[in-house]
């Protein structure tokens, strides 16, 4: 007897369902379609046989990642062996929806595993109804656990992303390519709508972006005079233009134009000038970024080529996956189908001929040279590709070998053997690489400092607080100590009072002794310091002791 168990993968765990009367289900499947779509009817075909529930959503994020890629996890095969019957009288077949991962389910296993057909239906039935078949799981907790485990998952494939990197690079040579178009076509407009005024200005500067410099600078031509001589020749960069521009703003054919129109002209002149700065900039960013991505490919062929190139093959590791010939006609895959249908002449090289080295060769060899690019260019890209630190030592290497090849057309002289230069290239690259990775620990071992010190600042900012704290508190308590000492002197006098009433004249007598005593002390101590007396009569203003002593005397 043949017995099914359907596995189905779920955001809140594994389940594996057993199927009742396998045969007669398997002869009637329009009847199991039916059945699907109501709950009770689906209850009397399956059955749970087990549960395995993730303990947590970053385990489960671990198993739907092990599933997606084909491997089986831990904890799918503990949950199986466990499962699973293995009786040598019935035999058990696994039921998978994906046929990647019943082949490893296979290998591990060694059961017979069942894909499609019935077992199609059965998993879009335990998807519509898994939350009612597994007790104590909600439809809510199930759509919540599904979402949750969706969200990380295309969270962690941005993550690891391996053309994360390329992307910018794509991204800025499109939008390079762009500016070039739109700052072109934008300032033949501001050539066109100020030549009505200045015709004679497009002959003497040619160049689209100092045109519209100096459609900013000059605006009405009739204003021009010797003053303005100066800033012309920062503009333009050349005495002799900026005379030749003074001159024809004199003898100058164009239409007179109102300060409106004028106005109108130098927003938009002033537009095409900002694109042209921002154009500059990502370049430069394009350069950086090629830098750390492709260093070899950009020294080999140029960083806006070696762009392109990316950019044309999707990716830095499609491109290292390309062999030679698809380099050396990349771009040029038009021509290259043309001249296939056509039986003619296929095309020698498609984007890598807006390198400088074509364009230096003869005729006669620029189908030589951009085939030996193209090889180079390929080999480029994959120590681009697969190394960990990236240096641009080979790269250089590559230049040198194909201007020595260059050499080598033209005035036959045999350049080096391709061993000797890698060789070469490998001995600086190791020690390059050894120097970058000082470096980054270096970094690293500062970063780490930094962090600590700003945790003990932190700390003793905490401390310091406290004792602020601590500091108020004992400010505080000092008035009130004064506050208690002056009323508990007051109690004092007032208590002396009463004793001196009942004292006899004898003892009144000494006391007065003892205090013209006392006053005698007082003065000599008054004339020794002055700084002494100055803070005798401050606390005594303070002290309310002179008033209690007036009163007793007055009572005496």
């Amino acid at each position: 007897m043949v017995v099914l168990r359907v596995l189905f993968e779920h955001a809140a765990g594994y389940a594996l369902f057993a199927v009742r009367e396998v045969e007669e289900i398997g002869m009637l499947l329009p009847q199991v379609e039916e059945s699907v779509l109501s709950v009770a009817k689906f209850n009397s075909l399956v059955n749970l046989a087990a549960f395995f529930p993730f303990k947590s959503a970053q385990t489960a994020l671990e198993n739907m990642n092990a599933i997606s890629e084909g491997v089986v996890h831990a904890d799918l095969k503990l949950f199986l062996e466990t499962n699973l019957p293995q009786s040598a009288k019935k035999k058990a077949v696994l039921g998978v929806s994906d046929a990647k991962i019943g082949a490893a389910l296979q290998e591990e296993f060694s059961i017979s595993i069942q894909t499609g057909g019935v077992v199609a239906e059965i998993t879009r039935g335990l998807r519509l109804h898994f939350h009612s078949l597994v007790k104590g799981l909600t439809a809510q907790a199930a759509s919540k656990a599904q979402l949750g485990l969706g969200h990380s998952y295309s969270r962690a494939k941005v993550k690891f992303n391996v053309n994360r990197a390329d992307n910018m690079i794509i991204q800025s040579i499109a939008l390079l390519d762009q500016l070039d178009k739109d700052i072109n076509t934008f300032s033949m407009r501001v050539r066109e709508w100020y030549g009505y005024h200045f015709p004679e200005l497009i002959k003497i500067v040619p160049e689209n972006s100092m045109y519209c410099r100096l459609a900013q600078l000059i605006g009405n031509r009739k204003e021009l005079s010797e003053e303005s001589l100066a800033s012309l020749e920062e503009v333009v960069m050349d005495s002799a233009k900026a005379q030749a521009i003074l001159d024809a703003s004199r003898s100058s054919m164009g239409m007179d134009i109102s300060p409106i129109d004028l106005i109108n002209i130098e927003r938009f002149s002033n537009r095409v000038v900002s694109l042209a700065a921002y154009r500059l900039g990502l370049q430069e960013y394009l350069r950086s970024k090629m830098s750390q991505v492709a260093p070899n490919l950009a020294a080999l062929i140029g960083e806006v080529v070696g762009a392109r190139l990316i950019s044309h093959a999707g990716s830095l590791t499609n491109l290292a996956k390309y062999p030679a010939s698809t380099v050396q006609i990349l771009g040029a895959e038009k021509a290259l189908f043309r001249a296939l249908k056509t039986r003619g002449n296929t095309p020698k090289y498609g984007l890598i001929f807006h390198s400088t080295f074509i364009g230096r060769a003869a005729a006669k060899n620029k189908g030589r040279i951009s085939r030996y690019l193209a090889n180079k260019c390929t080999i480029a890209s994959r120590i681009d590709c697969f190394s960990e630190v990236p240096t641009s030592v080979f790269g250089d290497k590559l230049r040198g070998q194909v201007e020595e090849r260059l050499t080598f057309y033209e005035t036959g002289e045999v350049p080096r053997k391709n061993v000797d230069v890698m060789q070469e290239a490998m001995k600086e690259a190791t020690d390059v690489a050894t120097e970058i990775k000082r470096k980054l620990e270096k970094k690293e071992k500062k970063r780490k400092k930094r962090e600590k010190k700003l945790l003990q600042l932190e700390a003793n900012g905490e401390t310091t607080n406290g004792e602020a704290e601590v500091e108020n508190e004992d400010t505080d308590t000092p008035v009130k100590k004064k506050k208690k000492q002056a009323a508990e002197e007051v109690v004092e006098v007032h208590a002396e009072e009463g004793n001196e009433a009942e004292e006899t004249p004898s003892k009144k007598k000494k006391k007065r002794k003892s205090e013209v005593e006392e006053a005698t002390d007082a003065t000599e101590t008054a004339t020794a310091s002055a700084k002494k007396k100055k803070q005798k009569t401050e606390t005594e203003e303070e002290n309310p002791e002179p008033v209690v002593s007036e009163k007793k005397r007055k009572k005496k």
